[in-house]
């Protein structure tokens, strides 16, 4: 533990441009910091990606509590927690033996798509597909909305597909119950087809042999493909 909070920490002081000291973050901040951890150190040290981690000072109501920013050729992985209730609420709802492998698996979400906008592919489509155009009937706007919509379905399926991928690795006892967790979360509440309906490609993964490879990039990228319609 004690060697967790100290890669916590000095994630966080290189993201900053002061020294960061455990009293600086809230217990909250903390739960989620140590959560995710693991996935940080390895995405720095391990596979080297250009990855800095910030914790916002301000209050964010309605922020998203963990998501990836890009800024000049680095990923951002952003904790929005104060004044947000559902930074607690979410990390809450999930089981307790299941909190530190969940959270390892959003964090991995997030480094897919670091590891989409590193390669330039953001938004793209892979080679020999073609992205579906737009109904005709919708104004300019609208078309251009659910363009947007479609781009960011299959990035959130990619990342799932990575937190998956992340899973099958480190947790390979565990992997039933996080996949049905995943599908759980994605089927709250869920309007087919838009941003974060990725169902069909969490299908495809049920069974972690399907995210079989040399590294989970690879692996999510495989079963991604499968699960494109366009």
């Amino acid at each position: 533990m004690l060697r967790r909070l100290a890669l916590v920490l000095s994630c966080v002081a290189a993201a900053l441009a002061q020294p960061v000291a455990a009293a600086d973050l809230t217990a909250l901040e903390m739960r989620w910091l140590q959560g995710i951890a693991p996935v940080v150190g390895n995405a720095r040290q391990v596979m080297g990606l250009p990855l800095d981690l910030v914790v916002q000072p301000q209050d964010a109501p309605g922020s998203a509590p963990l998501a990836l920013g890009f800024v000049d050729g680095r990923c951002k992985l952003v904790l929005s927690l104060r004044g947000n209730p559902a930074g607690e609420r979410q990390i809450d709802a999930i089981d307790p033996a299941l909190r530190g492998p969940a959270l390892e698996l959003m964090a991995a979400h997030e480094l897919g798509h670091c590891r989409r906008y590193l390669d330039g592919a953001w938004h793209g489509m892979p080679a020999g597909f073609a992205p579906a155009k737009a109904p005709p009937s919708l104004s300019a706007d609208l078309k251009q909305a659910w363009l947007d919509m479609r781009s960011t379905r299959r990035e959130e399926a990619y990342g799932d597909l990575v937190g998956l991928a992340w899973t099958r690795e480190h947790h390979p006892e565990l992997y039933g119950r996080l996949h049905a967790w995943l599908v759980q979360e994605r089927a709250a509440d869920l309007l087919p087809g838009s941003h974060h309906d990725t169902l069909e490609w969490l299908a495809l993964a049920a069974n972690p042999a399907a995210l079989a490879a040399p590294s989970m990039f690879e692996a999510a990228d495989r079963a991604w493909r499968l699960g494109l319609k366009d």
